[in-house]
């Protein structure tokens, strides 16, 4: 009987398909249902561009000549301030309302939780006219010991200009989304993490620092990104409170010429630079930070390769572009 600790040894059999097989090379797998479905939908991309240039209802000089007009480019600048001031402000109040909400005091925890309810809760044109008539609720504000004497009062009707009830609307709403997201965030890196750095004797300001916030990031980057360009299109909604913003501007001027259409396109087409430009930053951050998830030597596919591995569908090409690849 064979011993368990020894084996029978036996020769290979060589075959002589085996150099073939093994220097064959590797082909992608065949989906032609997805370039077929591609081709149409760039015939309808192109069919869309094709009449939104040739329909002369646009006015595109008209649009021209607005795009970079001084009442468009101040609104634009009031839209820029509004956006980083409030995405700056909440974010930073949305990081001590998730601090709260993961704290072993069950009433920080309550509190943040309520706060995060309620504010979700309320349509953001709710709340934006509700700040911008908290005159009719409280018309005057003081500073002071709390159910005694009072040292500063001011008159909230004066206070309360539509600049700043827009700002303080927007941080409220925005402090509640971003608590969640850098809630979600901190949930998502595992407990065993930080008790293997407490093990160490790492204090846990440091733990938070370098090891829990790094992998926090690649979850927290997204949405957050997803947050600011959501907030910067949100901003268009302070021209009901009558803050001349963008979308005001815009307003202000068809109203006068009644050119509706192509004076919408100016913002438009404004909101659709923004938009890209954050875009593009975002995906940046997210590349830096996803760094370590990913090969950095094997990025991807291009387009050539992706070409090339599916275009033996549609005809002997593999042969003649083979060395191509």
């Amino acid at each position: 009987m064979q011993a368990p600790d020894q084996y029978i040894a036996r020769p290979l059999a060589k075959r002589d398909e085996d150099e073939r097989l093994l220097a064959a090379r590797l082909v992608t797998s065949r989906r032609p249902g997805q370039w077929v479905g591609a081709a149409v939908l760039l015939v309808l991309f192109a069919m869309l561009v094709h009449t939104v240039v040739t329909n002369g209802r646009f006015q595109w000089n008209v649009v021209g000549d607005y795009f970079v007009s001084r009442s468009i480019l101040d609104g634009l600048v009031l839209t820029l301030w509004l956006t980083a001031a409030v995405m700056t402000c909440g974010f930073v109040l949305g990081i001590g309302l998730a601090a709260m909400r993961l704290s072993a005091n069950p009433i920080l925890r309550s509190l943040s939780f309520g706060y995060v309810w309620l504010v979700r809760s309320v349509p953001l044109l709710v709340q934006l006219l509700f700040w911008y008539e908290i005159a009719s609720l409280y018309p005057q504000l003081s500073l002071g010991i709390p159910f005694g004497h009072e040292f500063v009062s001011v008159k909230t009707a004066h206070l309360f200009t539509g600049i700043l009830a827009a700002f303080v609307g927007l941080t409220v709403d925005t402090a509640a989304f971003s608590a969640e997201i850098v809630r979600g965030g901190i949930v998502s890196v595992e407990r065993g993490q930080s008790e293997a750095a407490e093990a160490l004797g790492l204090s846990r300001g440091r733990i938070f620092r370098r090891i829990v916030l790094p992998q926090a990031m690649p979850a927290i980057v997204p949405s957050t990104g997803n947050l600011l360009i959501g907030l910067l299109k949100a901003t268009s909604i302070v021209s009901v409170i009558a803050v001349q913003d963008l979308l005001y501007s815009v307003q202000l001027i068809y109203q006068q010429n009644f050119l509706i259409m192509p004076l919408l396109m100016v913002a438009t087409l404004w909101y659709i630079i923004l938009t890209t430009l954050l875009s593009i930053g975002q995906y940046f951050i997210e590349r830096y930070y996803a760094r370590g998830k990913r090969g950095d030597s094997d990025p991807g596919r291009g387009l050539w390769q992706i070409t090339l591995g599916n275009l033996p569908v549609f005809g002997r090409t593999r042969d003649d572009l083979a060395g191509l690849a």
